[in-house]
């Protein structure tokens, strides 16, 4: 039911349903919030990135090199003495008891690690996607096949706009960013991890991302965010100058993940986590995007990157909550999941809250439909 908040004549033609301004919301059509010009994917949890690094490579390999550097050789370790090497000892048997815990060594943090994705296949929430195809590799010691992705995977990501852009080979500077930045959505960066895992080597995400990204059709401005700005994360050693700012650019914004089956109404939350979670800020993303000079444009996306916390419930992705498909989630009407089935619909939602105050994102759904058949 809508109320005006001015006195409106019995009779009247412009009543609230009928001014031009204000559209009731369960009438409405919503569309993707601006033409999408470019579109990049960063990959900015750590958590993240770490539990994905176990999997498909192991514990002394989770993470690449470009997230971290390692010394070059072991004399800064020798000259500590006994005691050092029984504590790093003692802290490395600990580490390697614990299944989900990875070693990083005395590391840095170099770069948020970034891809250019696909913006003809961003849709907005309420959109189905369609279950793609692909090659896979399910055997490794066999040939690769074509098929259906079996293994078929939501990310949880928040994504901001590009404001105004910047004109070739000048960088925005870490400074400036923020000027650059008009506001927030959440995203579903869809994934088929058997497609995937199969081609990204060595250039990185094609077809296993491509086929679908959902976002939510509400942009929430950075000033409408700004009461909500919380402790960047700690980064040390410090990033290289071009990436290092002192103001707070994390914002604490709850996230939640729902999947509803077909025969079902509500949805079973698998996942609960946060955008503070996230290591790079915005600000270093696009100071980092554009420091070769690349310009960005009014309308351009930037992606976060699937955000994931430090405990499983936190998780962002399917294929963390279900650690590779080797735990099953279990649903509401008793049906269980590893990766997501034909006709689930998976809804993100967010929001802000602090000192009575309550910022929503809204809601980024979609159900994914079977694939079709190729003659």
């Amino acid at each position: 039911m809508l109320e005006s908040f001015v006195p409106v004549p019995e009779g009247s033609d412009f009543t609230i349903h009928n001014l031009p301004a204000l559209v009731d919301q369960s009438l409405a059509t919503m569309h993707l919030p601006a033409h999408i010009g470019d579109y990049t994917d960063f990959y900015s949890s750590i958590y993240h990135a770490t539990n994905l690094g176990i999997m498909l490579r192991g514990k002394d390999n989770a993470l690449q090199a470009n997230w971290f550097v390692f010394w070059e050789s072991l004399n800064h370790f020798m000259s500590l003495g006994k005691s050092a090497w029984k504590e790093t000892r003692t802290a490395i048997q600990s580490l390697l008891s614990k299944d989900n815990q990875t070693l990083q060594g005395d590391a840095e943090k170099y770069l948020p690690v970034g891809y250019h994705g696909r913006a003809s296949s961003i849709n907005v929430s309420g959109v189905p996607t369609r279950r793609p195809h692909g090659q896979k590799r399910p055997k490794p010691d066999e040939p690769p096949i074509f098929g259906v992705s079996n293994l078929l995977d939501f990310e949880l990501e928040m994504a901001f706009f590009i404001g105004p852009g910047n004109q070739l080979g000048n960088p925005i500077p870490i400074t400036e960013a923020q000027d650059h930045i008009f506001g927030m959505v959440l995203m579903n960066d869809w994934s088929a991890r058997d497609i995937q895992g199969w081609e990204y080597v060595p250039l990185g995400p094609f077809l296993g991302k491509s086929f679908s990204t959902t976002i939510s059709p509400w942009i929430v401005t950075m000033d409408a965010l700004e009461p909500f700005a919380t402790q960047n994360p700690e980064q040390d050693p410090k990033p290289f100058p071009y990436l290092q700012h002192e103001d707070k650019c994390t914002f604490d914004i709850n996230l939640e993940v729902g999947i509803i089956p077909e025969s079902e109404q509500e949805p079973t939350i698998v996942s609960r986590s946060n955008a503070k979670h996230l290591y790079w800020t915005q600000k270093q993303q696009l100071a980092h995007h554009t420091i070769n000079g690349c310009n960005v444009r009014p309308g351009d996306l930037m992606a976060s990157g699937t955000i994931s916390g430090p405990e499983k419930g936190s998780y962002g992705s399917m294929m963390e909550i279900s650690w590779r498909g080797t735990e099953s989630v279990q649903m509401k009407d008793g049906t269980s999941r590893t990766y997501v089935q034909d006709m689930d619909t998976v809804v993100f939602r967010g929001w802000c809250e602090k000192d009575g105050i309550r910022v929503g994102f809204g809601e980024c759904k979609s159900q994914v439909l079977p694939a079709l058949p190729l003659d």
